[in-house]
């Protein structure tokens, strides 16, 4: 793990945002382990200097330079608006309609055709909302450069077709419900999080 990882667990830790139990993550999931963002960016400190951090990741990886940061509420607006912050671009976010979780971008924002972007969220899972948010750009034609999250639970491995960077990547236990030894083991399921379980 490198320096800056280790910082950024640590900063989790030390704010209680680093949970153990039995989680069920909202990739639908089970794990041991939640990283609950919200607790280290309710920071604001905290929050700016995730934000640079992220910030200069992008600029790294970006073939292009960046004019919009976009993120899907809610676990993406603190982290996205400070790396917009940190870029000096504008912020915007798209929303799940509760029927059709289908994501969208609503109240009054829009993109301009060949308009560069990056996507960020705080922790990214498996990339489905990353990706999701993806589509919503490349619908509205805007040319997305990159992707970034605080934490990669994932180990590196998810798939968002675009470069990505996370501040610290993790190998965290994550299992599909039906072959999850907590739940045989009788262990109470807990859903974290904004949305509803």
């Amino acid at each position: 793990m490198t320096p800056q990882a280790e910082s950024v667990i640590d900063l989790f830790r030390s704010t209680g945002a680093y949970l153990e139990g039995h989680f069920r993550l909202t990739s639908g999931l089970h794990s041991p382990n939640y990283l609950q963002c919200a607790l280290v960016l309710r920071h604001p400190e905290a929050a700016e200097k995730l934000g640079r951090q992220l910030a200069a990741e992008l600029r790294r990886i970006a073939a292009e330079p960046i004019a919009l940061v976009v993120s899907p509420a809610l676990g993406g607006l603190i982290i996205g608006h400070e790396v917009a912050r940190a870029l000096g671009t504008p912020f915007l976010f798209t929303e799940r309609d509760a029927e059709t979780r289908k994501m969208s971008l609503r109240r009054g924002f829009t993109i301009q055709p060949g308009e560069t972007a990056v996507v960020i969220e705080d922790v990214i899972t498996t990339g489905g909302s990353t990706l999701d948010v993806i589509d919503v750009l490349r619908a509205s034609g805007a040319k997305v450069l990159a992707a970034g999250s605080i934490i990669d639970r994932s180990g590196g491995q998810a798939d968002v077709g675009v470069p990505r960077v996370a501040l610290a990547t993790m190998q965290v236990a994550a299992h599909r419900p039906e072959d999850c030894p907590l739940c045989r083991d009788g262990l109470p399921v807990v859903k974290p999080g904004s949305r509803p379980a």
